[in-house]
Parts: structure tokens; sequence; C-alpha cells
């Protein structure tokens, strides 16, 4: 290992180091256990051998996880309260898949309401809470909370992150918060509507009723960040932590657990050290030349204009997971078509390094997945969903084959990363746009797949400098790929 690699070995060192002593500090001094409601599960999070306090059940957006939430349930826990968070139908670690009609107030809204309830009666009936309840929950969950809360008259307090509502009135539900980030525009603006519903003079900050009576009701917004960074805000969590004390008579003090900074720290050391670790694999000595200019860009522009097209002729549905099925055909016979033209024009797979395929293969999973699956967000899969991630495996392998084959090598080859990926992004922004009430879904995957190509892509380059095979880069990013997409979209049943 030359000097260099030993620094960033260091330097990556120090910074998983630093991120895990602060994410595993925001857990001290609390006990955090599992709790099965019936097939949901839930983690419940509280104070050791503190008195009975009030419990907040916290629920998360589409496509999330307890995981994500966790921010909320560290700070909550660390200011007395008891926080229990859960995994939604088809979402995380549950095994039950989402249901009903995702358009229909009376279909899945329903269904997720009543899933919550649950969550709410096994909360109170732990020994260590009061008997009082609050609900928080963000983006998807947040209208769902704030429908439960209209119909409980058990719940004193509704936290909505990042909400969109048509179910509030101007007296109920009771004592609502509503916090948005600085970005999320159009939510703020929801926000301030409904809290002018019960004032019309209410502004933006300002808390208009009495939260200790039930009629309080604010809408803020959180500095600089957008809707998923609103979930590590240290102001967000902080108008959170207040307006709970403030509806339950109790005062906290000290730090929130704004994990987002040290989970950054975290990702990135990881990210880093494939630096070093990529340089003990075996070296491969052949440069290859980077392929003609004219087959690169047939080869990824032809599949992206055909492939939407293409599959409106078929019907796609074949996975039990919101457009994910999609997805996989789309990858599958967009990485067809391009390692036909490849193929035409002389450009081959040639050698595999299997032990490489597998070492990047088993880092991205198990090591950087691991960490994001204990910190961030659910990566560990139950068995329902393996199935699903082998299906989505089929397609990604070919896609990302042929993509590493047509931006290898060459001094160009960072514009022509950027080309195929941007290429490939606008194909599933095409496909959107000709079935966009089906294929709508596929709109909010694609910050997954683009985070996807930032990290694995980064450290994929890495790899393939050193082993000079782009079938063992391709292999690896295409189960990584697949293991993302099958572990992150919701398993749905419309049964």
């Amino acid at each position: 290992m030359r000097l260099r690699h030993l620094a960033a070995a260091i330097v990556g060192l120090v910074l998983c180091g630093t991120g895990v002593w602060h994410l595993e500090a925001a857990r001290l001094g609390l006990t955090i256990t599992p709790l099965a409601v019936g097939t949901t599960p839930a983690t419940v999070y509280r104070q050791t051998d503190a008195a009975p306090a009030p419990v907040v059940v916290i629920a998360h957006g589409f496509a999330g996880s307890r995981q994500l939430m966790e921010a909320y349930a560290l700070t909550l826990a660390k200011a007395g309260y008891v926080a229990v968070s859960f995994d939604f139908e088809g979402h995380g670690r549950n095994p039950v898949p989402m249901s009903g009609d995702v358009s229909r107030i009376d279909g899945t809204t329903q269904l997720l309401m009543r899933e919550t309830g649950r969550v709410v009666d096994a909360a109170l009936a732990l020994p260590f809470v009061d008997g009082r309840v609050a609900l928080l929950g963000h983006s998807m969950a947040s209208d769902i909370i704030v429908r439960l809360a209209l119909e409980d008259p058990r719940v004193r307090a509704t936290v909505a992150i990042s909400m969109f509502s048509e179910a509030v009135t101007p007296s109920e539900p009771r004592n609502l918060l509503m916090v948005s980030g600085e970005f999320e525009g159009f939510l703020r603006a929801n926000a301030l509507a409904n809290a002018k519903l019960a004032d019309p003079t209410a502004a933006e900050g300002t808390t208009t009723g009495d939260p200790a009576s039930g009629s309080g009701r604010r809408a803020a917004s959180a500095p600089n960040v957008e809707h998923v960074g609103v979930l590590y805000s240290a102001a967000a969590l902080q108008e959170s932590r207040d307006w709970l004390d403030a509806v339950f008579g109790r005062t906290s003090a000290g730090p929130v657990a704004a994990t987002g900074l040290p989970i950054l720290l975290l990702m990135a050391g990881l990210v880093l050290l494939a630096w070093p670790l990529a340089s003990l694999l075996p070296r491969r000595e052949r440069h290859a030349e980077a392929v003609k200019l004219r087959v690169f860009l047939v080869a990824i522009f032809a599949p992206a204009v055909a492939t939407p097209p293409l599959l409106t002729l078929f019907d796609t549905r074949f996975l039990p997971v919101l457009v994910a099925d999609y997805l996989a055909v789309h990858l599958f016979v967009y990485g067809l078509l391009s390692l036909a033209i490849l193929a035409w024009n002389g450009v081959r797979i040639g050698h595999v390094a299997w032990a490489a395929a597998t070492a990047f293969a088993a880092y991205g999973i198990f090591v950087f997945g691991g960490a994001l699956d204990r910190y961030a967000a659910s990566f560990m899969p139950n068995a329902e969903r393996l199935p699903i991630v082998a299906a989505i495996a089929v397609g990604a392998i070919p896609y990302m084959l042929a993509d590493s084959l047509a931006t290898e090598g060459g001094r160009a080859r960072v514009w022509r990363v950027v080309a195929a990926r941007l290429a490939f992004l606008a194909s599933l922004g095409a496909a959107v746009a000709l079935d966009f009430e089906r294929l709508f879904f596929l709109l909010i995957i694609i910050p997954v797949i683009v985070l996807f190509f930032a990290v694995f892509g980064t450290m994929a380059g890495w790899v393939g400098r050193r082993t000079q095979s782009p079938g063992a880069t391709g292999l690896a990013l295409g189960l990584v790929l697949a293991w993302a997409v099958g572990v992150s979209f919701p398993i749905f049943s419309p049964g």
C-alpha cells in the first residue's frame, strides 16, 4: 500500500470512528427494545429506569423506515418521553404488503391509519407509559396521523413534518404543529394555510391558541433543509420537542440528536476507505482504450430513446413492489440494447475479476449497507424481499455491465460516465411522461439512483482502474443496485 493510500485509510477510519462515536453517544442512557404489534415491527426508545411518561408514536413517510425517523425518536427519548417508531406495511422489515387503492382516502390511507391505531394501542399498554399519547409523522404519514388524531380522542398532540393534508379543520386535530424544510415551498404554504384556518392572522413561526388547553397550532420552517434534511435538522427536532413540552407541561433541555452530520461522516469515511482497499486487489496491467466516441454515443443514447416507447407495448407488472418491476424491465431492455450495440462494434466483456467483484459487492452491501441500516435507513431485507432483489438483479446486471463497458478507459472517462448516467435518467423521465399515472412513483426512486451513482460509482472507479475489469465492476454494481432498489420501495398488493 502506497503512502497516499495509507493516509486515505487513516482519514477514512477517523471519519468512520467520529461518526460512529457521535451516533452511539446519542443512544447512551437509553433503553432501545423491539416491540411486535401483530405483524408490525416497532422499536421502543426510553430513558432507563425513568418514571412513566407520555408516549410519542412516530411514523415514517413513503419508502421510509423506522431508521429514517431515529433522530426524532432519540431526541424525544432523551427528553424523557417514550418514543415508539414502526415500519408501515410494505416498508422496512414489515412482512405484510401495503394494500388498498393508493389514490383513495378510503383505500390505503384507511388501512395505514388502522395500523397506526394498533401501534398506539400497544404503546399505551406499555407499563412505563403514563396514559398520554402524541403522534409524529413525516410526509405520507403526516396525513395519516392527522386523520387518526381526528378520530382518536386520546391523541393530545400531532406533530406533522413536511405535511400535506386536506383533513385539517379550524379546531382539529388538537395541538397541531407543522414543520417544513425551508426549501419545501409548497408544503410550507400548505402548513401556513392550515394555521390560518384556526387564526387568520397566523404567521409562520408564531403559535396561535393555547397548547395547554388543546387549541394550539403552529407552522414553522427549518432553515437550509429540504424534504429529507428536515429529518435531521436541529431546528425541526427542537421545534417538535418544545411543542410536546408545551402540550404536556414538561421542560426539556440539552442538545437534540441531530444525527445527520455524523451519518454523513460515517458514509464519507466508508467511501474513502474503498480507495486504499481497492489498492489491495490483484492488479491487472492491461489498460483498455476508450470506446470510440461514435460507438459510445450510440450505445447510450439509442437505448435511452428506444426503451420507453418499446415498453409501452408490454405489461411489466410482475413484482409485488410499486414500479420496481417496471424499473427492472427498463434496466434489462436498456442494458441488452446497449450490450448488443457494443458487441456489434467489437466491444466485449472479456476478463472478469471474480474475486474483486465479490469483494466489492460484499463491501457495498454488508459494510456500507450495514452501517446505513443501523443508523439511517432500512437496508437489510427480510425474507419476503429477497426474491424481489433477485428479480431486479436480472435487469440491473446487464445495465451496469453495459454502462461499465461503455465508460471504460481513456482520459475522458468522467464526462462519459456523467453523460451515460444522465441519458439513463432521461430515459426514466421519458417513461414517466408516457405513463404518468402508473409510473409516477418512479420519480421518487430517481434520487436513490442518483445517490447510488454518486457513491457506488465513485468506488467502482477505483476498483475498475485497479483490476481493469469492467465485467467485475458491472457485475458488482448490478447486484448492489438491485439490492438498494429491492429494499427501498414498498411491497404492494392491491388486493
